[in-house]
């Protein structure tokens, strides 16, 4: 109020008769008393009262000598009050309350006087209580005393203004002499309060209402100033209000439990219209249980008091009921305030005088319960309210149920994760079950009629506003509680079957957009690199992108049905496998379309090699259809409504072909690069076989590598490492290719040939790269073996191919095993010291009949072969024999030959078995050669001991001709050559010319 105002009110209130002051003294024990029986204890009782008209005690003499009197001298009889008589002790109980009237506080002061009770006995009953000397001298003393006199044990006399409204305290008890100055403590308790105030609360109402009046003046004051400040109030008193509040109480002498009953009707009533913490009303609470005596009260402080608890617990159910707007999460301290007031319910609910005051009240629990239950159902409509579209239409009341379904699975998450935990801790009730079962029945029945509303023509705009409420309801129901805390069958439990009809139109518009996308993402491709290890460009992103939308699409959609789930796959996977090979011709025309206006070939190159990256990343991505769709746990499902073998025979098989469609398209881009570079390989190899003869080998391939290195290497960094793998396959098999060409061309030229095998060398280095390449496995092919055959023949000389051919006939006698072909016999052995080859023809057997008689007549020509190896050696010849096909030669030859030539590889003696013919040509019975490095003496430098016979078969020359021939023979500017292969020719021939004896 305002200061003028105040002033007035405290006019008028100082104008009234003043009220009857009084002081509340309570005489609670003493301690330490002097014993004046006999027995050793004394008999103690006190007296007070209030002296009135004094000044304060001092140090005057005066004032000393009225301090030491009595009470019974100082105040007047009537206004004397007395305590009872507590017999025998030394440390009296009393507890015994007086109200002792005052006018003046200023010059009044409170006296107690403490006496031993003295009575009337015998000498022979106090010589029976004495105990000692002491008891001795009081009966001396007691003869001297008048009978029945009382003896003093002290007092206490304090100024009324000295004390507080309240004191409570030992005070010492003073002597009246200094004989025992020490005579104990007595305890007291003073209130100063008045009674018959002037005022009209006063004279109308009692005591305590006055006081519950006062308590809720303040606390509305409280809360409203704490308002105006933007702050909340703690439940706490200013000190000035609680000075007023101690102050009343004291003064009207109200007891502990009327001023916590006073707090709590006050505090329960504002509850309920101001705004303050529910946790005030817990002391209140803990006050009035503790001090709760049935009957305390009269009937009408126990009817307000029932009707504080009801009030309280009808509007805390009604908070309850409306806990979502009145507690939102929005406020942080929304949870503590909720979880403050259903302790307060709790609390209240369990003291004895609610249970006596409202013995017909429900559990609280079940009234929870039924208020959540009531408000849950009455949250759901206002929803609905708020969620009513402005236009009338089936899609604005799409979105408005999708809204709504949306709404009501936020709420759920929040009586999840916050609310259930609170009305758990407190009351053991489980929110979130029960929100869940009310709010999902009513869901049911609204999305029910509205897919019937819509029924089967279903278009794509409602196609899509369908699926976004298919996938609202899927969320919701996976919420749904643990078949524990559940009751009852799901009213959603079968909701998908309401969507059926619109499957078709979810499909068709998940493929329409990703084809868009994948469309849009290609035709902004520039078909260049994301980066250095990012091989592929910006439209395989997308598409990955695309297709994981796809799956994410499927895996939403989750349908419940195996058998029709299975079908939704399949054309999942079609569509995807549809897309990609789209993509594959859409970036195909995009790498045309950007190569068409390019001069230069290695940027044309560059976007094929983008491209081809492009597919190998698609080709990755697909592969990754079954763990994205999720196919093993689909196989579990269907298996019991599909037959064997189906979903191999369709998912699988679909997957297969849009895989090998991929690989095929990268071949063809692989194999289109490969094309490009074998035209410069090729280029390169021709020019090297006409390089002039004065330029070594190693440089005349230096062009050849250096093209390779840089287009590998470029390929290397613009391809992933599979497709270029491909790559390096398909150009060493063309650059085989080119070489067979060539050295086939350049068979007469061994210096060609010697540049073509060291370039196959080079080329085999390059390709494997120090195993960064092709693996041995890959460039060891057999084209490779035999071209690298091949042109180690054509780069050798003619010397080095004639023991060559020499080794491969010593080879060709040594595989032919049969015992039914003709063969010589031998004893060959070499002489070190003399240098002297000795060779010892012993026989011929199973001969040819080459005459007409049925018969032959053989000799046989002994030739140290290759001829330039022994060039001043000539020929030997047996002693001819007629008609004889097992000869018996027995003759011996000599040659002359050093050591070293007979060691070399090739080095052998020819001994040609003729027939000899007097008018024609001799026939040929078949040749043997005898390897000299495994004759007798050539190993070692010992003169050979006895030496054994050595049958060699006879073999023929190859009838199509030998391949070492056919090289020596184009080779027309080599005289030696010439001669060499027309010989060998000329045996031949003379093989050919008889039927040969079939081999076994």
């Amino acid at each position: 109020m305002e200061l003028e105002e105040h002033q007035q009110a405290l006019q008028r209130v100082r104008k009234l008769e003043k009220p009857t002051f009084c002081l509340k003294a309570t005489v609670k024990q003493a301690k330490g008393i002097l014993g004046k029986d006999v027995s050793g204890f004394s008999d103690p009782y006190c007296l007070l009262g209030i002296e009135q008209g004094v000044g304060a005690p001092g140090g005057s003499p005066g004032s000393r000598r009225r301090q030491k009197a009595v009470v019974k001298h100082t105040i007047p009889e009537e206004q004397t009050h007395r305590t009872q008589v507590v017999t025998q002790t030394l440390n009296p109980v009393w507890d015994e309350t007086f109200i002792l009237e005052f006018e003046d506080i200023t010059n009044s002061s409170f006296h107690l006087d403490m006496w031993d009770l003295d009575t009337v006995e015998s000498v022979r009953q106090k010589l029976g209580e004495l105990t000692d000397l002491h008891g001795l001298r009081r009966i001396f003393k007691e003869a001297r005393k008048d009978k029945g006199q009382d003896d003093f044990l002290g007092n206490v006399v304090l100024r009324l203004q000295d004390l507080r409204c309240r004191e409570d305290q030992w005070y010492p008890l003073e002597p009246r002499t200094e004989t025992y100055p020490d005579r104990g403590q007595c305890h007291l308790q003073f209130q100063l309060i008045h009674k018959r105030r002037a005022t009209s609360a006063s004279r109308s109402q009692p005591s305590y209402t006055v006081h519950l009046h006062l308590l809720q003046q303040l606390v509305s004051h409280e809360v409203t100033q704490h308002q105006a400040g933007s702050t909340s109030w703690d439940g706490s008193l200013s000190p000035q209000a609680a000075t007023i509040l101690f102050l009343h109480a004291t003064q009207k002498d109200l007891s502990d439990f009327h001023q916590s009953m006073a707090q709590w009707l006050a505090y329960s009533r504002l509850y309920q219209s101001l705004e303050f913490p529910s946790s005030c009303l817990l002391h209140p609470i803990t006050s009035i249980e503790y001090q709760w005596i049935q009957g305390r009260l009269k009937a009408e402080q126990e009817e307000e008091l029932a009707a504080s608890f009801s009030s309280l617990l009808a509007y805390g159910l009604s908070l309850i009921q409306r806990f979502r707007s009145v507690f939102p999460l929005s406020v942080s301290d929304s949870p503590a305030r909720l979880q403050s007031l259903l302790r307060v319910l709790v609390q209240m609910c369990k003291m004895k005088a609610f249970g006596e005051l409202c013995p017909n009240t429900a559990a609280l629990p079940q009234l929870v319960t039924e208020a959540l239950q009531t408000g849950t159902t009455e949250w759901f409509h206002l929803k609905q309210q708020h969620h009513q579209p402005m236009m009338q239409g089936m899609l604005e009341a799409g979105k408005a149920l999708l809204g709504l379904v949306q709404d009501i699975i936020g709420d759920l998450h929040q009586c999840q994760r916050t609310w259930d935990k609170i009305f758990h801790n407190t009351l053991k009730i489980h929110l979130f079950p029960m929100a869940f079962r009310e709010l999902q029945w009513l869901v049911a029945k609204r999305v029910q009629d509205y897919t019937e509303a819509v029924g089967d023509a279903v278009s794509p705009e409602m196609g899509e506003s369908l699926f976004q409420l298919y996938i609202s309801l899927k969320e919701l129901c996976q919420l749904r509680p643990s078949s524990s805390e559940r009751d009852g069958v799901m009213a959603l439990e079968s909701f998908h079957r309401w969507f059926q009809p619109a499957i078709p139109s979810w499909l068709q518009k998940t493929y329409s957009v990703a084809l868009a996308r994948v469309q849009r993402a290609v035709q902004m491709d520039e078909l260049v690199p994301l980066g250095e290890l990012t091989k592929h460009s910006t439209s395989a992103v997308d598409l990955s992108t695309c297709f994981a939308q796809i799956s994410h699409t499927a895996r939403q959609l989750d349908w419940p049905d195996p058998e029709e789930a299975f079908m939704i796959t399949v054309k999942f996977v079609e569509d995807t496998c549809r897309l990609a090979l789209v993509y594959c011709s859409l970036i195909k025309a995009r790498a045309r379309e950007l190569s068409s206006g390019q001069k230069d070939q290695a940027q044309a190159a560059n976007m094929l090699c983008v491209v081809v990256n492009d597919m190998e990343q698609l080709r990755l991505v697909i592969g990754k259809l079954p763990a994205q769709l999720a196919w093993e746990a689909l196989e579990q499902r269907v298996g019991a409504v599909l037959e064997q073998g189906q979903l191999q025979n369709t998912l699988h098989a679909q997957l297969q072909s849009a895989l090998a469609g991929l690989g095929h398209e990268i071949r063809t881009g692989v194999h289109t690069l490969a094309e490009q570079l074998e035209v410069g390989i090729a280029k390169h190899i021709q020019k090297l076989v006409g390089v002039r003869e004065s330029v070594l080998p190693e440089d005349a391939i230096l062009p050849l590598m250096k093209f390779l290195e840089v287009e590998l290497c470029y390929m290397n960094t613009n391809l992933v490492q599979e497709n270029f793998s491909s790559l390096l396959t398909l150009l060493w098999t063309h650059t085989l290719t080119v070489l067979e060409e060539v050295a086939a061309s350049q068979r007469s030229s061994s210096l060609a040939s010697n540049r073509l095998k060291i370039a196959l060398q080079n080329l085999e280095i390059c390709f494997h790269a120090e195993g960064c390449g092709l693996p041995p496995e890959a460039l060891h092919t057999a084209t490779f073996q035999a071209l690298q055959r091949d042109l180690e023949l054509q780069a050798a000389s003619s010397r080095e191919l004639i023991r060559r051919y020499f080794c491969g006939r010593i080879q060709q006698q040594a595989e032919t095993i049969s015992e039914e072909l003709g063969a010589v016999t031998v004893k060959a052995s070499y002489r070190t010291s003399e240098q002297k080859l000795r060779v010892e023809l012993l026989s011929a057997s199973s001969l040819l009949p080459l005459d007409s008689n049925g018969s032959s007549d053989p000799f046989v020509q002994l030739t140290l072969e290759p001829r330039h190896e022994f060039p001043e050696l000539a020929s030997r010849e047996t002693q001819k024999h007629k008609k004889d096909l097992h000869p018996l030669f027995d003759e011996t030859f000599e040659f002359l030959v050093p050591a070293e030539p007979c060691r070399k590889p090739g080095a052998c003696l020819l001994l040609t078995v003729l027939d000899y013919d007097t008018l024609g040509a001799d026939d040929l019975e078949g040749e043997a050669f005898l390897p000299l490095c495994e004759v007798h003496g050539l190993c070692g430098s010992e003169e050979p001991g006895e030496v054994p016979q050595t049958r060699l078969p006879l073999t023929y020359p190859a009838p199509n001709g030998d391949p070492i021939l056919q090289l020596l023979e184009v080779r027309k500017g080599d005289r030696e050559a010439q001669v060499f292969v027309r010989l060998r020719r000329q045996r031949a021939k003379q093989a050919s010319q008889h039927a040969l004896r079939p081999a076994p």
